[in-house]
């Protein structure tokens, strides 16, 4: 059943074109990601289901009703924002409590609500302390409770792990999505972080400039992405402008030699020209070069950066161009150095072939 449906949004600001005719359908239960770029139209888009902002035309449903005209405190949704907004003059317990006030709830049962939303995000015994007692993580965790707290139908998260250091941010999403499937409410989060959207999502729509551009599991968005814009913001990408011949692909422009074309085998195979996408994890570095001659180029090591688990090298090829490759660190007795001569290579199933008209 789908609790959340957008139908044909659009908005304007000014002469801004914020939303284009955007539809989604989320379904109960589903941890649903909108990600893009800053000023794509996410938190527009976010707004407009909330209530704070009216769609210019288009209409939105929850559980099946349509409330795009009605105000944000008459659609049974609870928002986390990205400062957390909680009021510093009021306990944790009586911050949790605040819209169970505004509904006017029994006492008894605001605090069995409080108790019950505090235990689930892992706070109970703090009721009687004040916010600037509590770390970021707490404070987040709070208004986490706090929205929960009203039983609502749809969790509505505004990049709500973006004032977290990089350590904490890493476990809040751990913690944030074992509560969402504990909980099992339907939820809606906006980020522009790529890898925070990969790691909490069932499913997660991208948007550019104002427009829906895929909507999919992180694993399909990865792997087949719909478009260049898609495949070059979910991850990094090698991009390879090709044209077909005789059941290969030759790499144009700058990243083969005018006397050494590189010779490309893809899984899939389309006439005409293409742009083939390469994931930099999915290229061997080796130092000599393998028999069959397809898929690999000769290159020279231009960058080492050291990551850990993962080294971030960028080769140049022969032609001028570049390709990016991230081994395993394990993999290396010695780190490569810089201007080290190297063949670079990968399966023909790692290339992926956009569809035709994304050449332009």
């Amino acid at each position: 059943m789908s609790v959340v449906e957008i139908e044909g949004v659009a908005r304007r600001f000014n002469n801004h074109r914020a939303l284009n005719n955007v539809s989604i359908r989320i379904e109960q239960g589903e941890f649903f990601s909108l990600l893009g770029p800053s000023g794509c139209g996410k938190t527009t888009l976010l707004n407009i289901v909330a209530g704070f902002i009216a769609p210019d035309s288009g209409r939105v449903s929850l559980a099946g009703q349509e409330v795009t005209a009605l105000p944000p405190y008459r659609r049974n949704i609870g928002m986390v924002f990205q400062n957390y907004a909680l009021f510093p003059h009021l306990s944790v317990g009586e911050n949790v409590a605040f819209g169970l006030k505004v509904r006017k709830l029994p006492r008894d049962e605001q605090q069995r609500r409080i108790s019950e939303a505090l235990q689930q995000v892992r706070l109970d015994g703090l009721a009687a302390r004040m916010p600037h007692q509590l770390s970021g993580g707490q404070q987040q965790r709070v208004a986490i409770a706090r929205a929960l707290a009203i039983q609502p139908q749809v969790l509505l998260l505004d990049e709500p792990l973006s004032n977290l250091d990089a350590r904490l941010r890493k476990e809040m999403q751990e913690e944030l999505r074992a509560l969402q499937q504990r909980v099992g409410i339907t939820t809606i989060l906006v980020t522009h972080d790529q890898e925070e959207a990969l790691t909490l999502s069932d499913r997660i729509g991208i948007l550019g400039q104002g427009e829906l551009q895929q909507i999919g599991s992180p694993a399909v968005l990865y792997r087949q992405p719909a478009n260049r814009f898609v495949a070059e913001f979910v991850g990094q990408a090698n991009l390879f402008q090709v044209t077909a011949e005789n059941g290969e692909y030759r790499a144009q422009h700058h990243f083969s030699a005018p006397d050494r074309p590189l010779r490309l085998a893809a899984a899939e195979f389309a006439p005409g020209s293409r742009l083939l996408i390469l994931r930099p994890e999915r290229i061997q570095f080796s130092a000599t070069p393998s028999p069959t001659g397809v898929n690999q180029t000769e290159a020279v090591l231009s960058e080492v950066l050291f990551a850990g688990a993962t080294l971030r090298l960028v080769c140049d090829l022969p032609g001028g161009g570049q390709l990016h490759l991230q081994p395993a660190e394990a993999r290396f007795q010695r780190l490569p150095r810089i201007g080290e001569r190297c063949w670079l290579s990968w399966r023909a199933e790692d290339l992926i072939v956009l569809p035709a008209q994304e050449v332009a």
